[in-house]
């Protein structure tokens, strides 16, 4: 068996192992990389956030082709089915898989393909698909293999119309009708994809509103946009059971019900992957959703390992996935590094969601002073022209000092749009002003516009 040196072993090629090994290869470490699937990009790249974003743009285009005036004189209205559209994603997959295994050869670190054990604090063994070993000897270690979906063992995933958020990529044909468990991001998500194919959907949401985190103005928009796309969401619902036959699955819930449609998604919830790391011989214990705990440095229990991304819980989202495995790597590097807290809220759901900072609920509840300041993209010219006028840009502003508190957007665009309030609200002291939005001059027309509406509307409202 070959035994390897290195100075940083990073574990899982998602967005916090690529960026933790980048970083340590740019700063003169040697470094390993090691990915137990055959491609690199972990499961954002082939099960997540790449796929399912590549596939809601190839749904919203047949929408606005659908739903637009002038391409009635081109023909009618098209039908594409979920494997046709699914097609026309993968090549977005295979973009990026290509560009990050580049990234790992111009850096020159080492990529081995096989599944991770540790064997002792400072060293893993690499079992490939060939049952071959390799045993990799590291000074520091970081812990970046990601998450999978949580699946309950009362529901039999092998049924051929029983899914979940990651099998549901290889759907090979378009349902009729839908039934999602889980209203939570994901499945917000995949609501709106199926129903934009014309999918009849029932989203069962065991809470007593949607994506009850947000601000409760958006969470309303929201549920009034997928309802009007056909989704019926039923809240405060658990299932007793879910039954798949030859033709369809039945889903039982506690309250009585039953309902009958043609396949079933599970999306409620994740699982950290640590169950295969061998996390005994080092001493350490993820939690019951298989996570893993650090402190404010990503560390772990034991010093000279580090964790970053899902596998640490909360955000999971690839953006900050990225921030704390540069972070945890900056750590490890004695460089100057930051504890990722403040992270933008990004929502894909048709039209999507962007949020960063605290909402109205949250502020009254603090007894903070707040106004709000609001611009509807029906109102702007640039949403006119494009014809994607649902939606709102918000802002939350402090009554007596105009400091931006808060910045919730929903419509087109939404998560590019709430960069400009993030940047501003970033600023310390006076910079960070709802006057920066009214002083500033704004191509025009455009959707960033909105920011000097609303502004201008929140100041009317100051006394």
């Amino acid at each position: 068996m070959a035994v390897h040196n290195y100075d940083v072993v990073v574990i899982g090629t998602g967005p916090a192992g690529e960026s933790a090994a980048i970083n340590a290869a740019k700063h003169g470490k040697r470094v390993a990389i090691i990915e137990k699937q055959v491609q690199v990009g972990g499961n954002c790249t082939h099960w997540g956030t790449i796929p399912s974003k590549a596939l809601r743009h190839q749904v919203k285009q047949i929408m606005a082709f659908n739903t637009n005036r002038m391409f009635r004189d081109i023909g009618e209205p098209r039908w594409f089915s979920f494997p046709k559209v699914m097609e026309r994603s993968r090549g977005t997959i295979d973009k990026q898989v290509e560009m990050r295994t580049t990234f790992y050869a111009r850096n020159r670190i080492d990529l081995f393909h096989g599944v991770a054990r540790f064997k002792d604090e400072h060293t893993l063994l690499v079992r490939d698909r060939q049952e071959g070993m390799e045993e990799l000897v590291a000074k520091k270690i970081v812990i970046a293999t990601g998450s999978r979906p949580y699946r309950p063992a009362d529901i039999n995933f092998r049924h051929p119309r029983i899914y979940c958020s990651d099998t549901i990529l290889s759907l090979s044909h378009t349902p009729r009708t839908l039934v999602i468990f889980g209203a939570g991001v994901i499945g917000c998500e995949y609501a709106s994809i199926f129903s934009g194919l014309g999918v009849k959907v029932d989203l069962i949401n065991n809470r007593d509103s949607l994506l009850s985190f947000l601000d409760d103005e958006i969470s309303d928009a929201l549920s009034y946009h997928l309802r009007k796309h056909g989704v019926l969401v039923r809240h405060n619902e658990e299932y007793e059971s879910v039954e798949g036959d030859e033709s369809g699955v039945v889903v039982r819930l506690k309250s009585g019900k039953k309902i009958r449609a043609d396949a079933f998604l599970w999306a409620n919830g994740r699982t950290g992957n640590t169950d295969s790391l061998g996390l005994e011989n080092i001493g350490l214990t993820a939690n019951g959703r298989g996570q893993l705990s650090v402190d404010e440095h990503y560390r772990t229990a034991v010093s000279h390992i580090y964790a970053a991304g899902d596998v640490i819980g909360w955000p999971s989202l690839a953006s900050a996935a990225y921030d704390q495995g540069l972070n945890s790597c900056n750590e490890l590097l004695d460089k100057e590094y930051r504890f990722v807290s403040d992270v933008p809220t990004g929502i894909y759901t048709i039209p999507e969601i962007s949020s960063f900072g605290p909402n109205e609920r949250e502020l009254t509840e603090a007894k903070v002073p707040y106004e709000v300041g609001k611009a509807f993209f029906k109102d702007t010219a640039r949403a006119q022209i494009t014809g994607d006028t649902v939606g709102m840009l918000k802002i939350l502003f402090h009554q007596d000092t105009l400091e931006i508190l808060g910045i919730h957007c929903f419509g087109d665009q939404a998560s590019e749009i709430l960069h400009i309030g993030q940047a501003i609200m970033q600023q310390e002291g006076d910079a960070n002003t709802l006057k920066y939005f009214v002083n500033t001059t704004f191509n025009y027309p455009t959707m960033a516009e909105a920011y000097r509406v609303a502004a201008q509307n929140g100041l009317n409202r100051v006394f």
